[in-house]
């Protein structure tokens, strides 16, 4: 093999980024990229990730960097997952099953999501590695109770129940050039049709339903409050997943990497723990890790690599991201996961 044709695609994130924008219709890469009214909560994720410093230890053997980990019990061969995202067909035309082809390819956990527009079967078949699914309430409980014995029966290794969703926001980039997802979507090979609105009616005792009813680990997607991880932990969830969408439902909310820690001093182990939110370099996730969280979850840093370059690029996005959290593991002193603590993160505005 010529050194030209091994040459990668991609050396660095940001040109993923560029070349899935050059590449998208406008009114998809707005989809992907926008989040809710002034977007401020999505800023407000990224500003407060970076205003957070990393402690410089050295004089430490890093020769070794060890990035394995497990997620409810499932070995992963680094703290990172693809987030689960809806309306992937808009970036590639065969959505989850190329995100699941790119996943497995990377050695990544996927999270497929509960908006996909593929049977679960078909995205469970696509993969290679571990996957969990995400689950709407977009149908009653005999609906939900279907889906998730395919979801079991598919091999997925654990569902958490998204909880954030009680109307769907206002995102004004697609407002603005009137542009409806939903519509766009159909193209999808399984599009759902009109829903009730099953969502807005979401209660906790919908939670001790799913609970008493799959065998899967149960978690819940769009936990930002100290309350709402004690109240959950002490039903029996045992994954808390901070997350504010991304910045895609309310707007002018905190960011998870603020609520990250209070909740996961809250939890005190009894669950496992995701973040997302604007997680985007190795350096992010070390933080997320830091401040308490099990895994970090990436979304539109992977979206870009599906749009990239399909599976390769989600591939690619995986293996430059694992790169740069052993490289600034070792420059930071660190060669576990579990070395990742709290003091190794201190405010510098």
């Amino acid at each position: 093999m010529t050194p030209s044709s091994a040459a990668p695609k991609f050396v660095t994130l940001p040109e993923i980024r560029r070349a899935a924008h050059q590449r998208l219709p406008r009114d998809h890469w707005n989809f992907g990229d926008g989040a809710a009214e002034t977007e401020s909560t999505k800023r407000r994720n990224r500003r407060h990730i970076d205003r957070l410093a990393i402690q410089q230890n050295v004089l430490v053997d890093v020769r070794n960097i060890d990035l394995r980990t497990s997620l409810l019990g499932v070995p992963l061969s680094w703290p990172v997952a693809v987030a689960p995202m809806g309306g992937l067909v808009l970036f590639h035309p065969e959505g989850d099953v190329e995100m699941a082809r790119g996943a497995g390819h990377g050695d990544t956990l996927q999270w497929l999501s509960g908006a996909t527009g593929w049977p679960v079967e078909d995205v469970a078949k696509a993969g290679s590695g571990p996957q969990m699914f995400q689950l709407y309430a977009h149908g009653d409980h005999g609906w939900m109770g279907e889906l998730l014995a395919r979801v079991e029966s598919s091999g997925y290794k654990a569902v958490a129940l998204t909880v954030d969703v009680q109307m769907y926001s206002r995102r004004e980039r697609d407002v603005f050039h009137r542009f409806s997802p939903r519509k766009a979507m159909e193209v999808a090979p399984n599009p759902r049709g009109p829903l009730p609105d099953f969502q807005s009616q979401l209660t906790w005792s919908d939670v001790e339903w799913l609970l008493k009813t799959t065998r899967l680990p149960v978690g819940l997607k769009g936990i930002m409050t100290v309350a709402d991880a004690r109240r959950a932990v002490d039903m029996g969830v045992r994954l808390i997943w901070v997350s504010n969408h991304g910045g895609r439902q309310l707007d002018q909310t905190q960011s998870t990497i603020e609520a990250l820690p209070a909740i996961a001093d809250a939890v005190a182990g009894r669950a496992d723990i995701v973040v997302d939110g604007s997680f985007n370099r190795g350096t992010d996730v070390i933080k997320g890790l830091a401040r308490g969280a099990t895994v970090v979850a990436c979304g539109r840093t992977m979206l870009w690599g599906l749009a990239a370059d399909a599976a390769d690029g989600v591939a690619r996005v995986c293996e430059i991201l694992r790169d740069e959290i052993r490289i600034n593991m070792g420059l930071c002193g660190r060669t576990k996961i579990k070395d990742l603590t709290p003091d190794l993160i201190f405010r510098a505005d």
